[in-house]
Formats: structure tokens, C-alpha cells, sequence
């Protein structure tokens, strides 16, 4: 039975009473524990700067060549907290309602109320550091809107949030680099988990530069590696993100929450052609004042310019009026696919729909000239004041487009279609953050806890970094407290060496089959299986088949890729090798989690369980629970469920209408 260590008591006081009565770790006994860190985005950076600056010996590891290049940098739109800077009616509680209910029903209540309950002090703590958020002309820090609520709570940096929160936890990682607290390895890859008595006691890396494994010891091992949405090869991440940290977790032992939950983000830069590797995102912030449409009459070939106001589809606002181009991801992305597929979509491939900006542009330029005193401005004089004001909000989102797509969105609409984005499964973790295997935490998107089957924009950030600077710094303490008496294990003991030769066997097997197709080759084809049969929709008859195709592939895949170069040197095709083969086995899961799953709910949705209306239609009395899948052996998983009990937000069919 998952035991998920839930305090007891009322919920807004579960957190308060958790950390008067756990556990603590004397500041000398600190100095002689150690902590390993895999991944170091806003999640491990912070949680690194916090462990470091609380006396242990940490040690964090990246496999980029610097912390800073983490791909929470990638994050544009901004970071939720619950401050009611704007007096517009926000509150914990009400963060904490919004969390749940835009995650469909499928989140731990005391996960995400204590995540409510710390993210005012995320914003303090990250102005601390001198995290350059927006600002009114008073002073206060600005706040702007995002799907799936009808408050302003998300703080923001233009269109750089995430950029200028890694500075922020970068630059207190590097202070506890300095101090000597923590140590820092960029360029390696960790290749295992090393388990002794049961209890996870440290890694096996690989430095990327030399081919070199190394073994690293730690009384606890966190990991923050982050999603693992690039198993559909063309995503929103950074191509180096991969769930390898996770998986190899998995084989361990540490169960698999929730793989099917994954996120579909509903403003991206359209796909071009087959040359592609990433799609790239257009942060959903523009939703506040972009305006999403699509022509009224199918397969219109009319420039978006020459199309008037009433033959327009503004379909958001006309099927949810009260949240408007603000509803969650989920239910944008699945109307933008309606659309398109009903032959409304936009440009040569009709795979997209306009986001435009130009009647917010319109009211900005009036409100400003209104501030000048202008009182009879030009057309041409309300439209340059209006940019003027895009360009201060979002002026880099609207360069980035640009250059990506060669037309200028200040003078024509955007064109966005939806593309994976986010992953809210991810490895299984009790209240504390430790997953199934004793001493083994995952922090950040490596998780499955806090945003149920589908993550609100602005959270993951407000996530990531609640786990590291506030919620991490106390669980361990409880864990490490009956540690102190452990000695450091020499990294010769038995358990490493299996380890290290199991690895090295993995990595002799991969450059050994000299077969004749690229590693990209593999993942091109799953990433295929993946979007069209567990993607915006899934049947069970789709699943099934690609369950059958993705055993196939990954059969030929083992007999017949081609990894040039040798394993002792630098070589980024093995590293890819080693990522993709890890997807061909996830990627089989999520669609046996997918097939299990009969309802739909957040990101899932199963074509076999919708409204009239096409809505998500869960079915709560078989399915209120997290799926946490433990590993067997290969393609056999044993699924164990965590019930979920809602007593302060009762489930109920989403609605925003």
C-alpha cells in the first residue's frame, strides 16, 4: 500500500504542524552529510543553494556546460503566486481551488495547498536575489493574467521569467560553490542509481567529455532532471531533455506516477516541415491580450487582414465566455484541434489558428493617449502608442516570432497550433518528496504531485521552486535526522561496482550493434507513434497498436542503430542513444497507462469518454487516483493506486463557461 505521509489535521494547517514536529539535523551533523543533486534548473538550483546554505556537502550535477543553460531558461510567461497584489478577490485558498480544478480532479490536496501556502514567499525571496520583475508605475510588481482563472497572480519578467529566476537561483548556487558547500559537475550524465541496504546512497555518472564513469556517493540522492516530454521527439523542451534520471530511478524501484499525464500547450509556432527538431513556444501570457480566431468559413484563403469582424470565429469567447482566450491548456488546445480539423484552420497547412493582438493594441493606444492628453489622435497615432505598450509586455515573444517565421505580428496575426509542452506524470513521491526508494527524492517537473492531469500556466516555475527553496530544505531533515550515523560508503563497496559495470555494459551493447540507421532515425518514428496514438486524443484501439508498434521498433532499434565515434570521448549520439533508448520503454508505459485509464481528464482524453458537447468527461467512482506503476522487468509493470480524497474541493464536471 503507497503510504503518501499526508499530516494529519485541517488542511490549511498540515504544512505549519509538518515542520514543528519533524525531524532536525543538528548544523554540526549537517557538515558530515552528503547530498547529491541530479539537474540543476530552477528546481535543483534552488534546492542545491538551500541545502548548501543550510551546511551540507552537496553535490549537484548537469549535463549542460553550465547551470545557467538548464531549460527552465525557456520559460517565457511568468510564475504564480497568491500576494492579491491586484485586491481583484485572490487568496491561498483560492490558488490552491484554481490548481485543483484546473488539473481536473487528479491532484493531492495537501501537495498543492502547501504549494499555494509558500509561493508568496518564492516572490519575496527571488526579488531578494534581484529578480528584475515587471512593475507598476508605483512600484508595486505587476501582474498579469493566465488560463484557468479569473484573478492576476502571475509575476513576470517580459517574456523571460524563466531566464531571470535561473540568474536568480544560479547566482545562489555559485555563492555556495564558492563557500565550498557545494560542488558542482558540469558535463555529466548520471547513468544509474546506486542502492545499498535499499536506501539510494548515490549515482553513476558519466563525464560527457572524456567517456569517463564515475561513482559518487551521498547519504540522499534528489533528483530534478525535469520532464520528459521530448519522448514525442518534437516538443517545446530543449532537445537535451530526456528522462533517463528517472527512468534509471524507475528500474530501481521508484514507481512511475501518472506517465500518461502530459501536457499539450495550445500556443506554439506552427510545424514547417520534416526538418524540424523542436517546435518552439509563444508564451500563453499573449492570451491575455491576444484574441484567438479562426475564419467562419472553411478552407478560407483570404489574408487574415481582409477578413471583417463578422466573419470571424472568436470560438473561445463564444464557447467559454466566462474565461474567454483564458481557459486552461487543455481545453484551448483541444478546441484549436477542433477547429482545425473541421476545416477552419489557417495558412498552407491548415494546422493553425490566429492569435491577434491588434484590438488590445487599439485599446492600449487609447488609454495611453488619454495619458498624453491627446484628445483627437490619428488611427495611425492609437496604433503606435498601442505597440509601443506590446512591445514593453512582449516585446521579445513578438521578436522571437519574427525571426522564426519571417512575418511581423505587429502587423499581421500570429499563427499558433498546440504542441507537447509539459509533463505532469513523472516518479511517484510521498508528502515529503521521497519516492518509493528510501532516500531517493524527486523534486520540480520530475514529479508527478502538484498539477494533476494538466498544469496551470505559471506553475511550473512557482513548482520547481517551491520544492527547492522551501519545501525540500525541512522534508530531508526528517529523513536525514536517523542518518547521522551513517559514514560516508567508500565508492569501491560492491553495490557501486555492479553499477558502474552495468552501465558500462549498456554503453558496450549500444556501441557494438554498428547497425545502420541514426539514433534520431528511432526517435523520429516513436515521437510519430506518440503523437498520433497517445497524443491530443487516444482510443483504445490506438494504444494498442502502438503498444505493438513500439515493442517492434525498439526491437530494431537494439539490432540495427548506428552510433559513430568511440565511447571513451566526447560523443553526443551515443548520449543520445542512451536518452532515446530510455523513451522506447517509457513510451510504451504511458500508452499501457494511457489504455488503463477509461475516462478522460485534464491532458488525457480518450475518445471513448466525452460530453455531448466534447468536453473531458472523467469518471470519478473508478478512476480518482493516482497511477503509480512499478517496474517488472521488460514490458511487465505492476500498477498500485494511491486514492485521492477531495474533502475541500469537491470534484465536479469542469466548466468554464
Amino acid at each position: 500500500m503507497l503510504d503518501a505521509k499526508i499530516p494529519a489535521g485541517q488542511l490549511n494547517s498540515k504544512w505549519e504542524d509538518y515542520k514543528g514536529h519533524c525531524k532536525l539535523v543538528n548544523p554540526a551533523n549537517k557538515r558530515s552529510l552528503e547530498i547529491i543533486i541530479v539537474g540543476t534548473g530552477l528546481a535543483g538550483a534552488s534546492a542545491a543553494a538551500s541545502l548548501g546554505e543550510l551546511g551540507y556537502k552537496v553535490k549537484a550535477f548537469c549535463f549542460q556546460d553550465s547551470a545557467r543553460r538548464a531549460h527552465s531558461i525557456a520559460a517565457q510567461g511568468g510564475i504564480n503566486a497568491a500576494k492579491n497584489y491586484q485586491n481583484d478577490g485572490d487568496s491561498v485558498f483560492r490558488l490552491f481551488y484554481d490548481t485543483v480544478k484546473g488539473g481536473d480532479y487528479r491532484a493531492r490536496e495537501a501537495n498543492v495547498h502547501r504549494l499555494a501556502e509558500v509561493s508568496a514567499n518564492i516572490i519575496d525571496q527571488c526579488v531578494a536575489q534581484g529578480v528584475p520583475f515587471a512593475r507598476e508605475y508605483g512600484g508595486l510588481l505587476s501582474n498579469r493574467s493566465f488560463g484557468g482563472t479569473q484573478v492576476q497572480r502571475t509575476f513576470y519578467a517580459a517574456g523571460q521569467t524563466g531566464q531571470q529566476l535561473l540568474l536568480g537561483a544560479y547566482s545562489a548556487l555559485e555563492r555556495q560553490v564558492a563557500l565550498g558547500n557545494v560542488t558542482l559537475y558540469t558535463r555529466h550524465e548520471m547513468l544509474d542509481i546506486v542502492k545499498i541496504d535499499g536506501k539510494a546512497r548515490g549515482i553513476i555518472a558519466r563525464d560527457l567529455t572524456t567517456g569517463k564513469l564515475e561513482r559518487h556517493f551521498g547519504h540522499a540522492v534528489l533528483l530534478c532532471s525535469g520532464g520528459y516530454g521530448n519522448v514525442f521527439y518534437l516538443s517545446t523542451n530543449a532537445m537535451g531533455s530526456n528522462v533517463t534520471a528517472a527512468w534509471k530511478a524507475t528500474k530501481k524501484g521508484a514507481f512511475f506516477g501518472n506517465p500518461c499525464f502530459t501536457q499539450i500547450h495550445p500556443t506554439c509556432i506552427p510545424v514547417s516541415g520534416d526538418h524540424q527538431s523542436k517546435l518552439t513556444l509563444m508564451s500563453e501570457s499573449l492570451r491575455n491580450d491576444g484574441r484567438i480566431w479562426v475564419p467562419k468559413k472553411q478552407n478560407d484563403t483570404r489574408k487574415p487582414s481582409d477578413i471583417p469582424e463578422d466573419e470571424r470565429d472568436y470560438y473561445l469567447e463564444r464557447r467559454y465566455p466566462a474565461f474567454g482566450n483564458l481557459v486552461p491548456r487543455d481545453v484551448a488546445s483541444r478546441a484549436a484541434k477542433e477547429r482545425c480539423d473541421a476545416g477552419y484552420g489557417v495558412g498552407s497547412s491548415k494546422q493553425a489558428v490566429y492569435l491577434d493582438f491588434a484590438a488590445n493594441m487599439e485599446r492600449y493606444g487609447k488609454i495611453e493617449a488619454g495619458k498624453r492628453g491627446l484628445h483627437n489622435p490619428t488611427p495611425d497615432q492609437i496604433r503606435q502608442l498601442g505597440k509601443e505598450v506590446v512591445v514593453e509586455k512582449y516585446g521579445n515573444l513578438f521578436d522571437m516570432y519574427a525571426k522564426i517565421t519571417g512575418e511581423d505580428p505587429y502587423e499581421v496575426p500570429m499563427r499558433i497550433y498546440p504542441a507537447v509542452h509539459y509533463t505532469m506524470g513523472g516518479l511517484w513521491v510521498d508528502y515529503e518528496l521521497m519516492t518509493t526508494v528510501p532516500g531517493l527524492y524527486a523534486l520540480g517537473e520530475a514529479n508527478f504531485s502538484d498539477h494533476g492531469a494538466n498544469r496551470l500556466g505559471a506553475s511550473a516555475l512557482m513548482q520547481g521552486l517551491a520544492d527547492g527553496y522551501f519545501v525540500i530544505p525541512y522534508t530531508i531533515g526528517n529523513y536525514l535526522a536517523d542518518e547521522i550515523r551513517t559514514k560516508a560508503i567508500p565508492t569501491d563497496h560492491p553495490a557501486f561496482v555492479e553499477a558502474e559495470k552495468q552501465a558500462q555494459e549498456t554503453i558496450d551493447r549500444l556501441m557494438n550493434i554498428k547497425g545502420s540507421k541514426s539514433v534520431d532515425h528511432f526517435h523520429k518514428k516513436l515521437g510519430k507513434i506518440m503523437w498520433e496514438k497517445c497524443g491530443m486524443a487516444r482510443n483504445e484501439q490506438g494504444l494498442k497498436e502502438a503498444i505493438e508498434e513500439i515493442k517492434a521498433l525498439r526491437a530494431e532499434f537494439w539490432k540495427d542503430v548506428r552510433i559513430p565515434g568511440e565511447a571513451n570521448e566526447l560523443n553526443p549520439e551515443l548520449e543520445k542513444a542512451g536518452r532515446v533508448a530510455d523513451f522506447l520503454e517509457l513510451g510504451e508505459l504511458m500508452c499501457m497507462d494511457a489504455l488503463n485509464r477509461r475516462e478522460s481528464c485534464g491532458g488525457h482524453f480518450r475518445e471513448e469518454s466525452q460530453t455531448e458537447e466534447g468536453e473531458a468527461l472523467r469518471d470519478d467512482a473508478n478512476f480518482s487516483y493516482v497511477a503509480a506503476w512499478e517496474y517488472k522487468g521488460d514490458s511487465a509493470y505492476e500498477l498500485h493506486k494511491e486514492p485521492l480524497v477531495f474533502e475541500e474541493c469537491k470534484p465536479t464536471q469542469r466548466s468554464y463557461k
